[in-house]
């Protein structure tokens, strides 16, 4: 029997409630000072290289979201899968399962930094980079690409952290990168004068320091899990169950990066590079929002994970719904701010009032039902907890790429460049409906096990 001090205990017998706080709340902070780095870096680049820059650092968004998504294959399918195996008391095959990621991560991380490397400029211009923009891209990039393997160490480890019990520190780890990146970001582009190749290089040595401190947690033999001989050999079984349930989150974020590519050049046929800045900074609020939702998710994830294992389906739904509640509100006051606040969210980010203006109209439109974004990212988690990918992908796909990319084109020939924004409202409220009707029918299937199982 675990100790009942242990992680592996509580996650099976605490209160559901305070469970989810005591996982979320680091979870939440963690992630959002790490969308700091982010932050950081688009605010004191708008404010000390210009607005063409924050034009030119939102062509790169797409090429993030692509490493993004390598790290997230490997990184959240390992988490999703080592809560359920330890809900199943298996800690022999969690540690397999941490050492097939680290293997994986390094061999994917080799492969995709070295494809940018080699055809860097012509991504850049496939995402929509103009004459003006591509050289503050392609400084940024050519910083930022030897960091990229180390964040994805970073992230994946961190989100294998949470997931093994150790929440507070996987938050410590954020915010020691973050702090840095703060620090160093300002010194490089406004001391240094280094531009915007300072706020990579800021990130790169921050989130340099953020992997020592999470792989320093796998080497202690004190950690739950932790390296050891035995454990690095590819196992076809472990790859394939790891991707299951990573292929979800990894077809999100590739639809993403082709999705930023495509709105890209639609904004710049119909607003020129301001429109493109004005997606960047509208991406980054959104982004900030969205990350608070999913540090809610990261907190639920074991748990839903661990007591699906152990067949305790009572406890998943309390989870589940705790987190749909919490979820839900932080994307109303988001929607609320970006209603009544625009222009003051612009202005951090840019001086220039031909931007600012594009980006209040942005904001407004876009975001009329933002409101419902964190019922279907929660409801999103909940099928890739449960290690139901299929599902999981079709519901992250539904509001980016079935009902968003062909609102773009039919809105935006008729309506222009609002027709843009207006195409991502539409999108949400479609995609909220599709959500609402699979949670009915897996909480059906859900309650039948409870039956079973009383």
């Amino acid at each position: 029997m675990a100790d009942k001090k242990s992680s592996v205990y509580q996650l099976g017998n605490e209160s559901v409630g305070r469970l989810l706080w005591q996982y979320s709340l680091p979870a939440i902070v963690g992630i959002v000072v790490m969308q700091l780095y982010n932050i950081v870096d688009r605010i004191f680049i708008g404010q000390g290289v210009g607005s063409d820059a924050i034009a030119g650092l939102a062509i790169t968004f797409p090429v993030m979201n692509l490493s993004a998504a390598v790290g997230t294959l490997i990184g959240a399918g390992a988490a999703a899968r080592i809560s359920i195996v330890l809900g199943q008391n298996d800690k022999r095959k969690a540690e397999l399962i941490l050492g097939n990621s680290l293997v994986l991560t390094l061999l994917f991380g080799v492969i995709y930094v070295s494809i940018f490397a080699i055809f860097i400029d012509d991504i850049l211009r496939l995402f929509g980079a103009s004459e003006v923009t591509l050289p503050y891209a392609h400084d940024f990039m050519a910083y930022i690409l030897p960091g990229m393997l180390v964040m994805n160490l970073c992230f994946s480890f961190n989100n294998i952290m949470r997931a093994s019990g150790y929440p507070t520190r996987a938050m410590v780890t954020m915010f020691i990168g973050a702090g840095l990146n703060v620090m160093l970001a300002p010194l490089f582009i406004f001391v240094f004068d280094w531009g915007i190749k300072g706020a990579a290089i800021a990130t790169d040595i921050a989130m340099t320091i953020s992997m020592i401190f999470v792989m320093m947690h796998f080497f202690s033999k004190k950690s739950e899990l932790h390296f050891k001989p035995g454990i690095y050999k590819l196992k076809w079984s472990i790859f394939t169950a790891i991707t299951a349930i990573g292929a979800a989150p990894f077809v999100v974020n590739m639809a993403g990066s082709a999705l930023n590519g495509i709105v890209n050049n639609v904004l710049h046929q119909y607003g020129g590079d301001d429109a493109v800045g004005a997606l960047g900074i509208l991406m980054t609020y959104a982004q900030l929002l969205v990350m608070v939702v999913i540090g809610i998710t990261q907190g639920m994830q074991p748990i839903i994970g661990f007591n699906y294992g152990a067949r305790k389906f009572h406890r998943l739904k309390r989870a589940f719904w705790l987190s749909v509640a919490a979820g839900s509100a932080v994307t109303f006051l988001g929607a609320m701010g970006a209603q009544f606040f625009p222009e003051y969210i612009a202005r951090a980010f840019t001086t220039d009032s031909d931007l600012i203006e594009k980006t209040a109209q942005a904001l407004r439109i876009s975001t009329v039902a933002f409101w419902a974004v964190g019922f279907q990212i929660v409801s999103t988690n909940l099928f890739q907890s449960l290690g139901l990918a299929g599902k999981s992908i079709f519901l992250s796909l539904t509001r980016q790429i079935l009902f968003l990319l062909p609102l773009i084109y039919i809105f935006s020939s008729v309506l222009g460049l609002q027709g843009v924004w207006m195409a991502y409202a539409t999108s949400d409220i479609v995609a909220t409906l599709v959500t609402t009707v699979m949670v009915i029918f897996q909480m059906r299937k859900i309650n039948k096990l409870v039956r079973e199982n009383s």
